[in-house]
């Protein structure tokens, strides 16, 4: 579980790199909202990170076992390709930061792919929810952290150190990935690349109401996704806080209000189950945006910073460990680098499209207005979770039927 949680804090820490981070240093360089959006598609490898899973799922690294060693290189490429996107420039040459930072978001996106594998390998179905918990601890901590702790940095001695910062972190975690144990019940490897691409695919569809699920995963967190696509323009440009109130007041106090978060969340979870826990943490995602809607409202209010992004987190850490909880059910062994990538994918694609969308809605129909369509947004996957429940009590079964199996 300690391995988790902390190979878990190593797969979070490029995310606001090509996200929150990349967001808040075009903004202070006075970059526009249109362009500020079309550099969130940076982050679309997260989405298609399913096409080269099957190649992790089959071919083994020449050190530490199938997981550790895929992600033992992904973390030091990471370090490299971290500390050149630091040493780029926005506003001299954006195309070269924006190839950087695609291969930054390649580089993350295939890391998850095997720390997500290592953890459905590694925990039986008895732990799955103390283990969601534990990973969505460890990864939301380090993105927010990381993501507060740039931006002061930046504020203070620059966007470069900022980014070498993060490096040095990122180098650091690979002594985590020496240490983390091998799963005592490996999966096997496909025996050829056509069986680790179609194998898994065709056990996961076979699954009964595997659509639905398919479905629910898409839109489950699309009220967030779109709320937080242009979180730090909003801030910067919309409301006009500055860097350090934003890494102080924002980043800072989500980092404490998601540990809380999460760890609330996998304990509910645990005697909620699924159902339960999903449609109470949705609610409580899509009333939060409304918070943000209140702040767009108000002007600059630091008080109501604090007030909007630590209730946000909180619940949205709840939620998320209830979520990663659902994937994990849904994968097998064998395939789990395959499945859980498909999955993962398909999950976060609304998070990284949005950034687009609400660049060309934003100046049309005003802050405070998306912000009432953010939560709206999240009815769809809240009626239709309603409709999953007796599925999602078949999958509960199932799963601890194959366990005592």
């Amino acid at each position: 579980m300690a391995a988790i949680l902390f190979l878990s804090f190593a797969s979070g820490l490029p995310f606001n790199l090509t996200n929150f981070s990349l967001q808040a240093w075009l903004a202070s360089e006075g970059l526009s909202i249109k362009t500020i959006g079309i550099f969130s598609l940076a982050a679309l490898p997260y989405n298609i990170k399913f096409l080269w899973a099957p190649i992790l799922d089959r071919y083994l690294p020449p050190i530490l076992g199938r997981r550790r060693g895929w992600i033992l290189i992904y973390q030091a490429c990471l370090a490299i390709c971290i500390g050149i996107m630091g040493l780029s420039s926005p506003t001299k040459a954006p195309y070269v930061l924006g190839g950087i930072a695609v291969l930054v978001a390649f580089l993350s996106a295939s890391q998850d792919i095997v720390i997500d594998a290592y953890r459905v390998d590694a925990i039986p179905p008895s732990e799955r929810a103390l283990a969601a918990a534990a990973a969505a601890f460890g990864y939301r901590t380090a993105a927010m952290l990381a993501g507060a702790v740039l931006v002061w940095i930046a504020a203070s001695l620059g966007w470069r150190l900022a980014f070498l910062f993060v490096a040095c972190l990122m180098a650091a975690t690979m002594a985590a990935t020496i240490w983390a144990p091998e799963p005592e019940v490996p999966g096997r490897p496909p025996r050829t690349l056509a069986d680790a691409v179609w194998l898994p695919l065709r056990a996961l569809l076979s699954q009964k109401g595997m659509w639905g699920f398919l479905v629910l995963v898409l839109l489950y967190k699309l009220g967030d996704a779109l709320a937080l696509s242009l979180y730090s323009t909003f801030m910067i440009q919309g409301v006009g806080f500055s860097l350090k109130e934003l890494s102080i007041a924002g980043k800072l106090n989500m980092t404490v209000s998601t540990m809380i978060g999460v760890a609330f969340g996998g304990w509910v979870y645990i005697r909620w189950g699924t159902f339960r826990s999903l449609l109470v943490f949705g609610i409580g995602q899509a009333l939060t945006n409304l918070l943000y809607m209140w702040l767009a409202l108000a002007g600059k209010k630091v008080w109501l910073l604090a007030l909007a992004t630590s209730l946000d987190t909180m619940i949205g850490g709840m939620g998320q460990a209830a979520f990663v909880a659902f994937l994990v059910s849904l994968c097998s062994v064998d395939f789990s680098a395959t499945q859980y990538a498909l999955l993962s994918a398909l999950a976060v694609l609304p998070r990284n499209v949005t950034g687009a969308i609400a660049g060309a809605i934003v100046p049309t129909i005003g802050w405070a207005n998306f912000f009432v369509l953010t939560c709206l947004s999240a009815v769809p996957g809240l009626i239709l979770l309603v409709m999953l429940r007796e599925s999602l009590n078949e999958l509960a079964v199932r799963e601890t039927a194959n366990a005592k199996g």
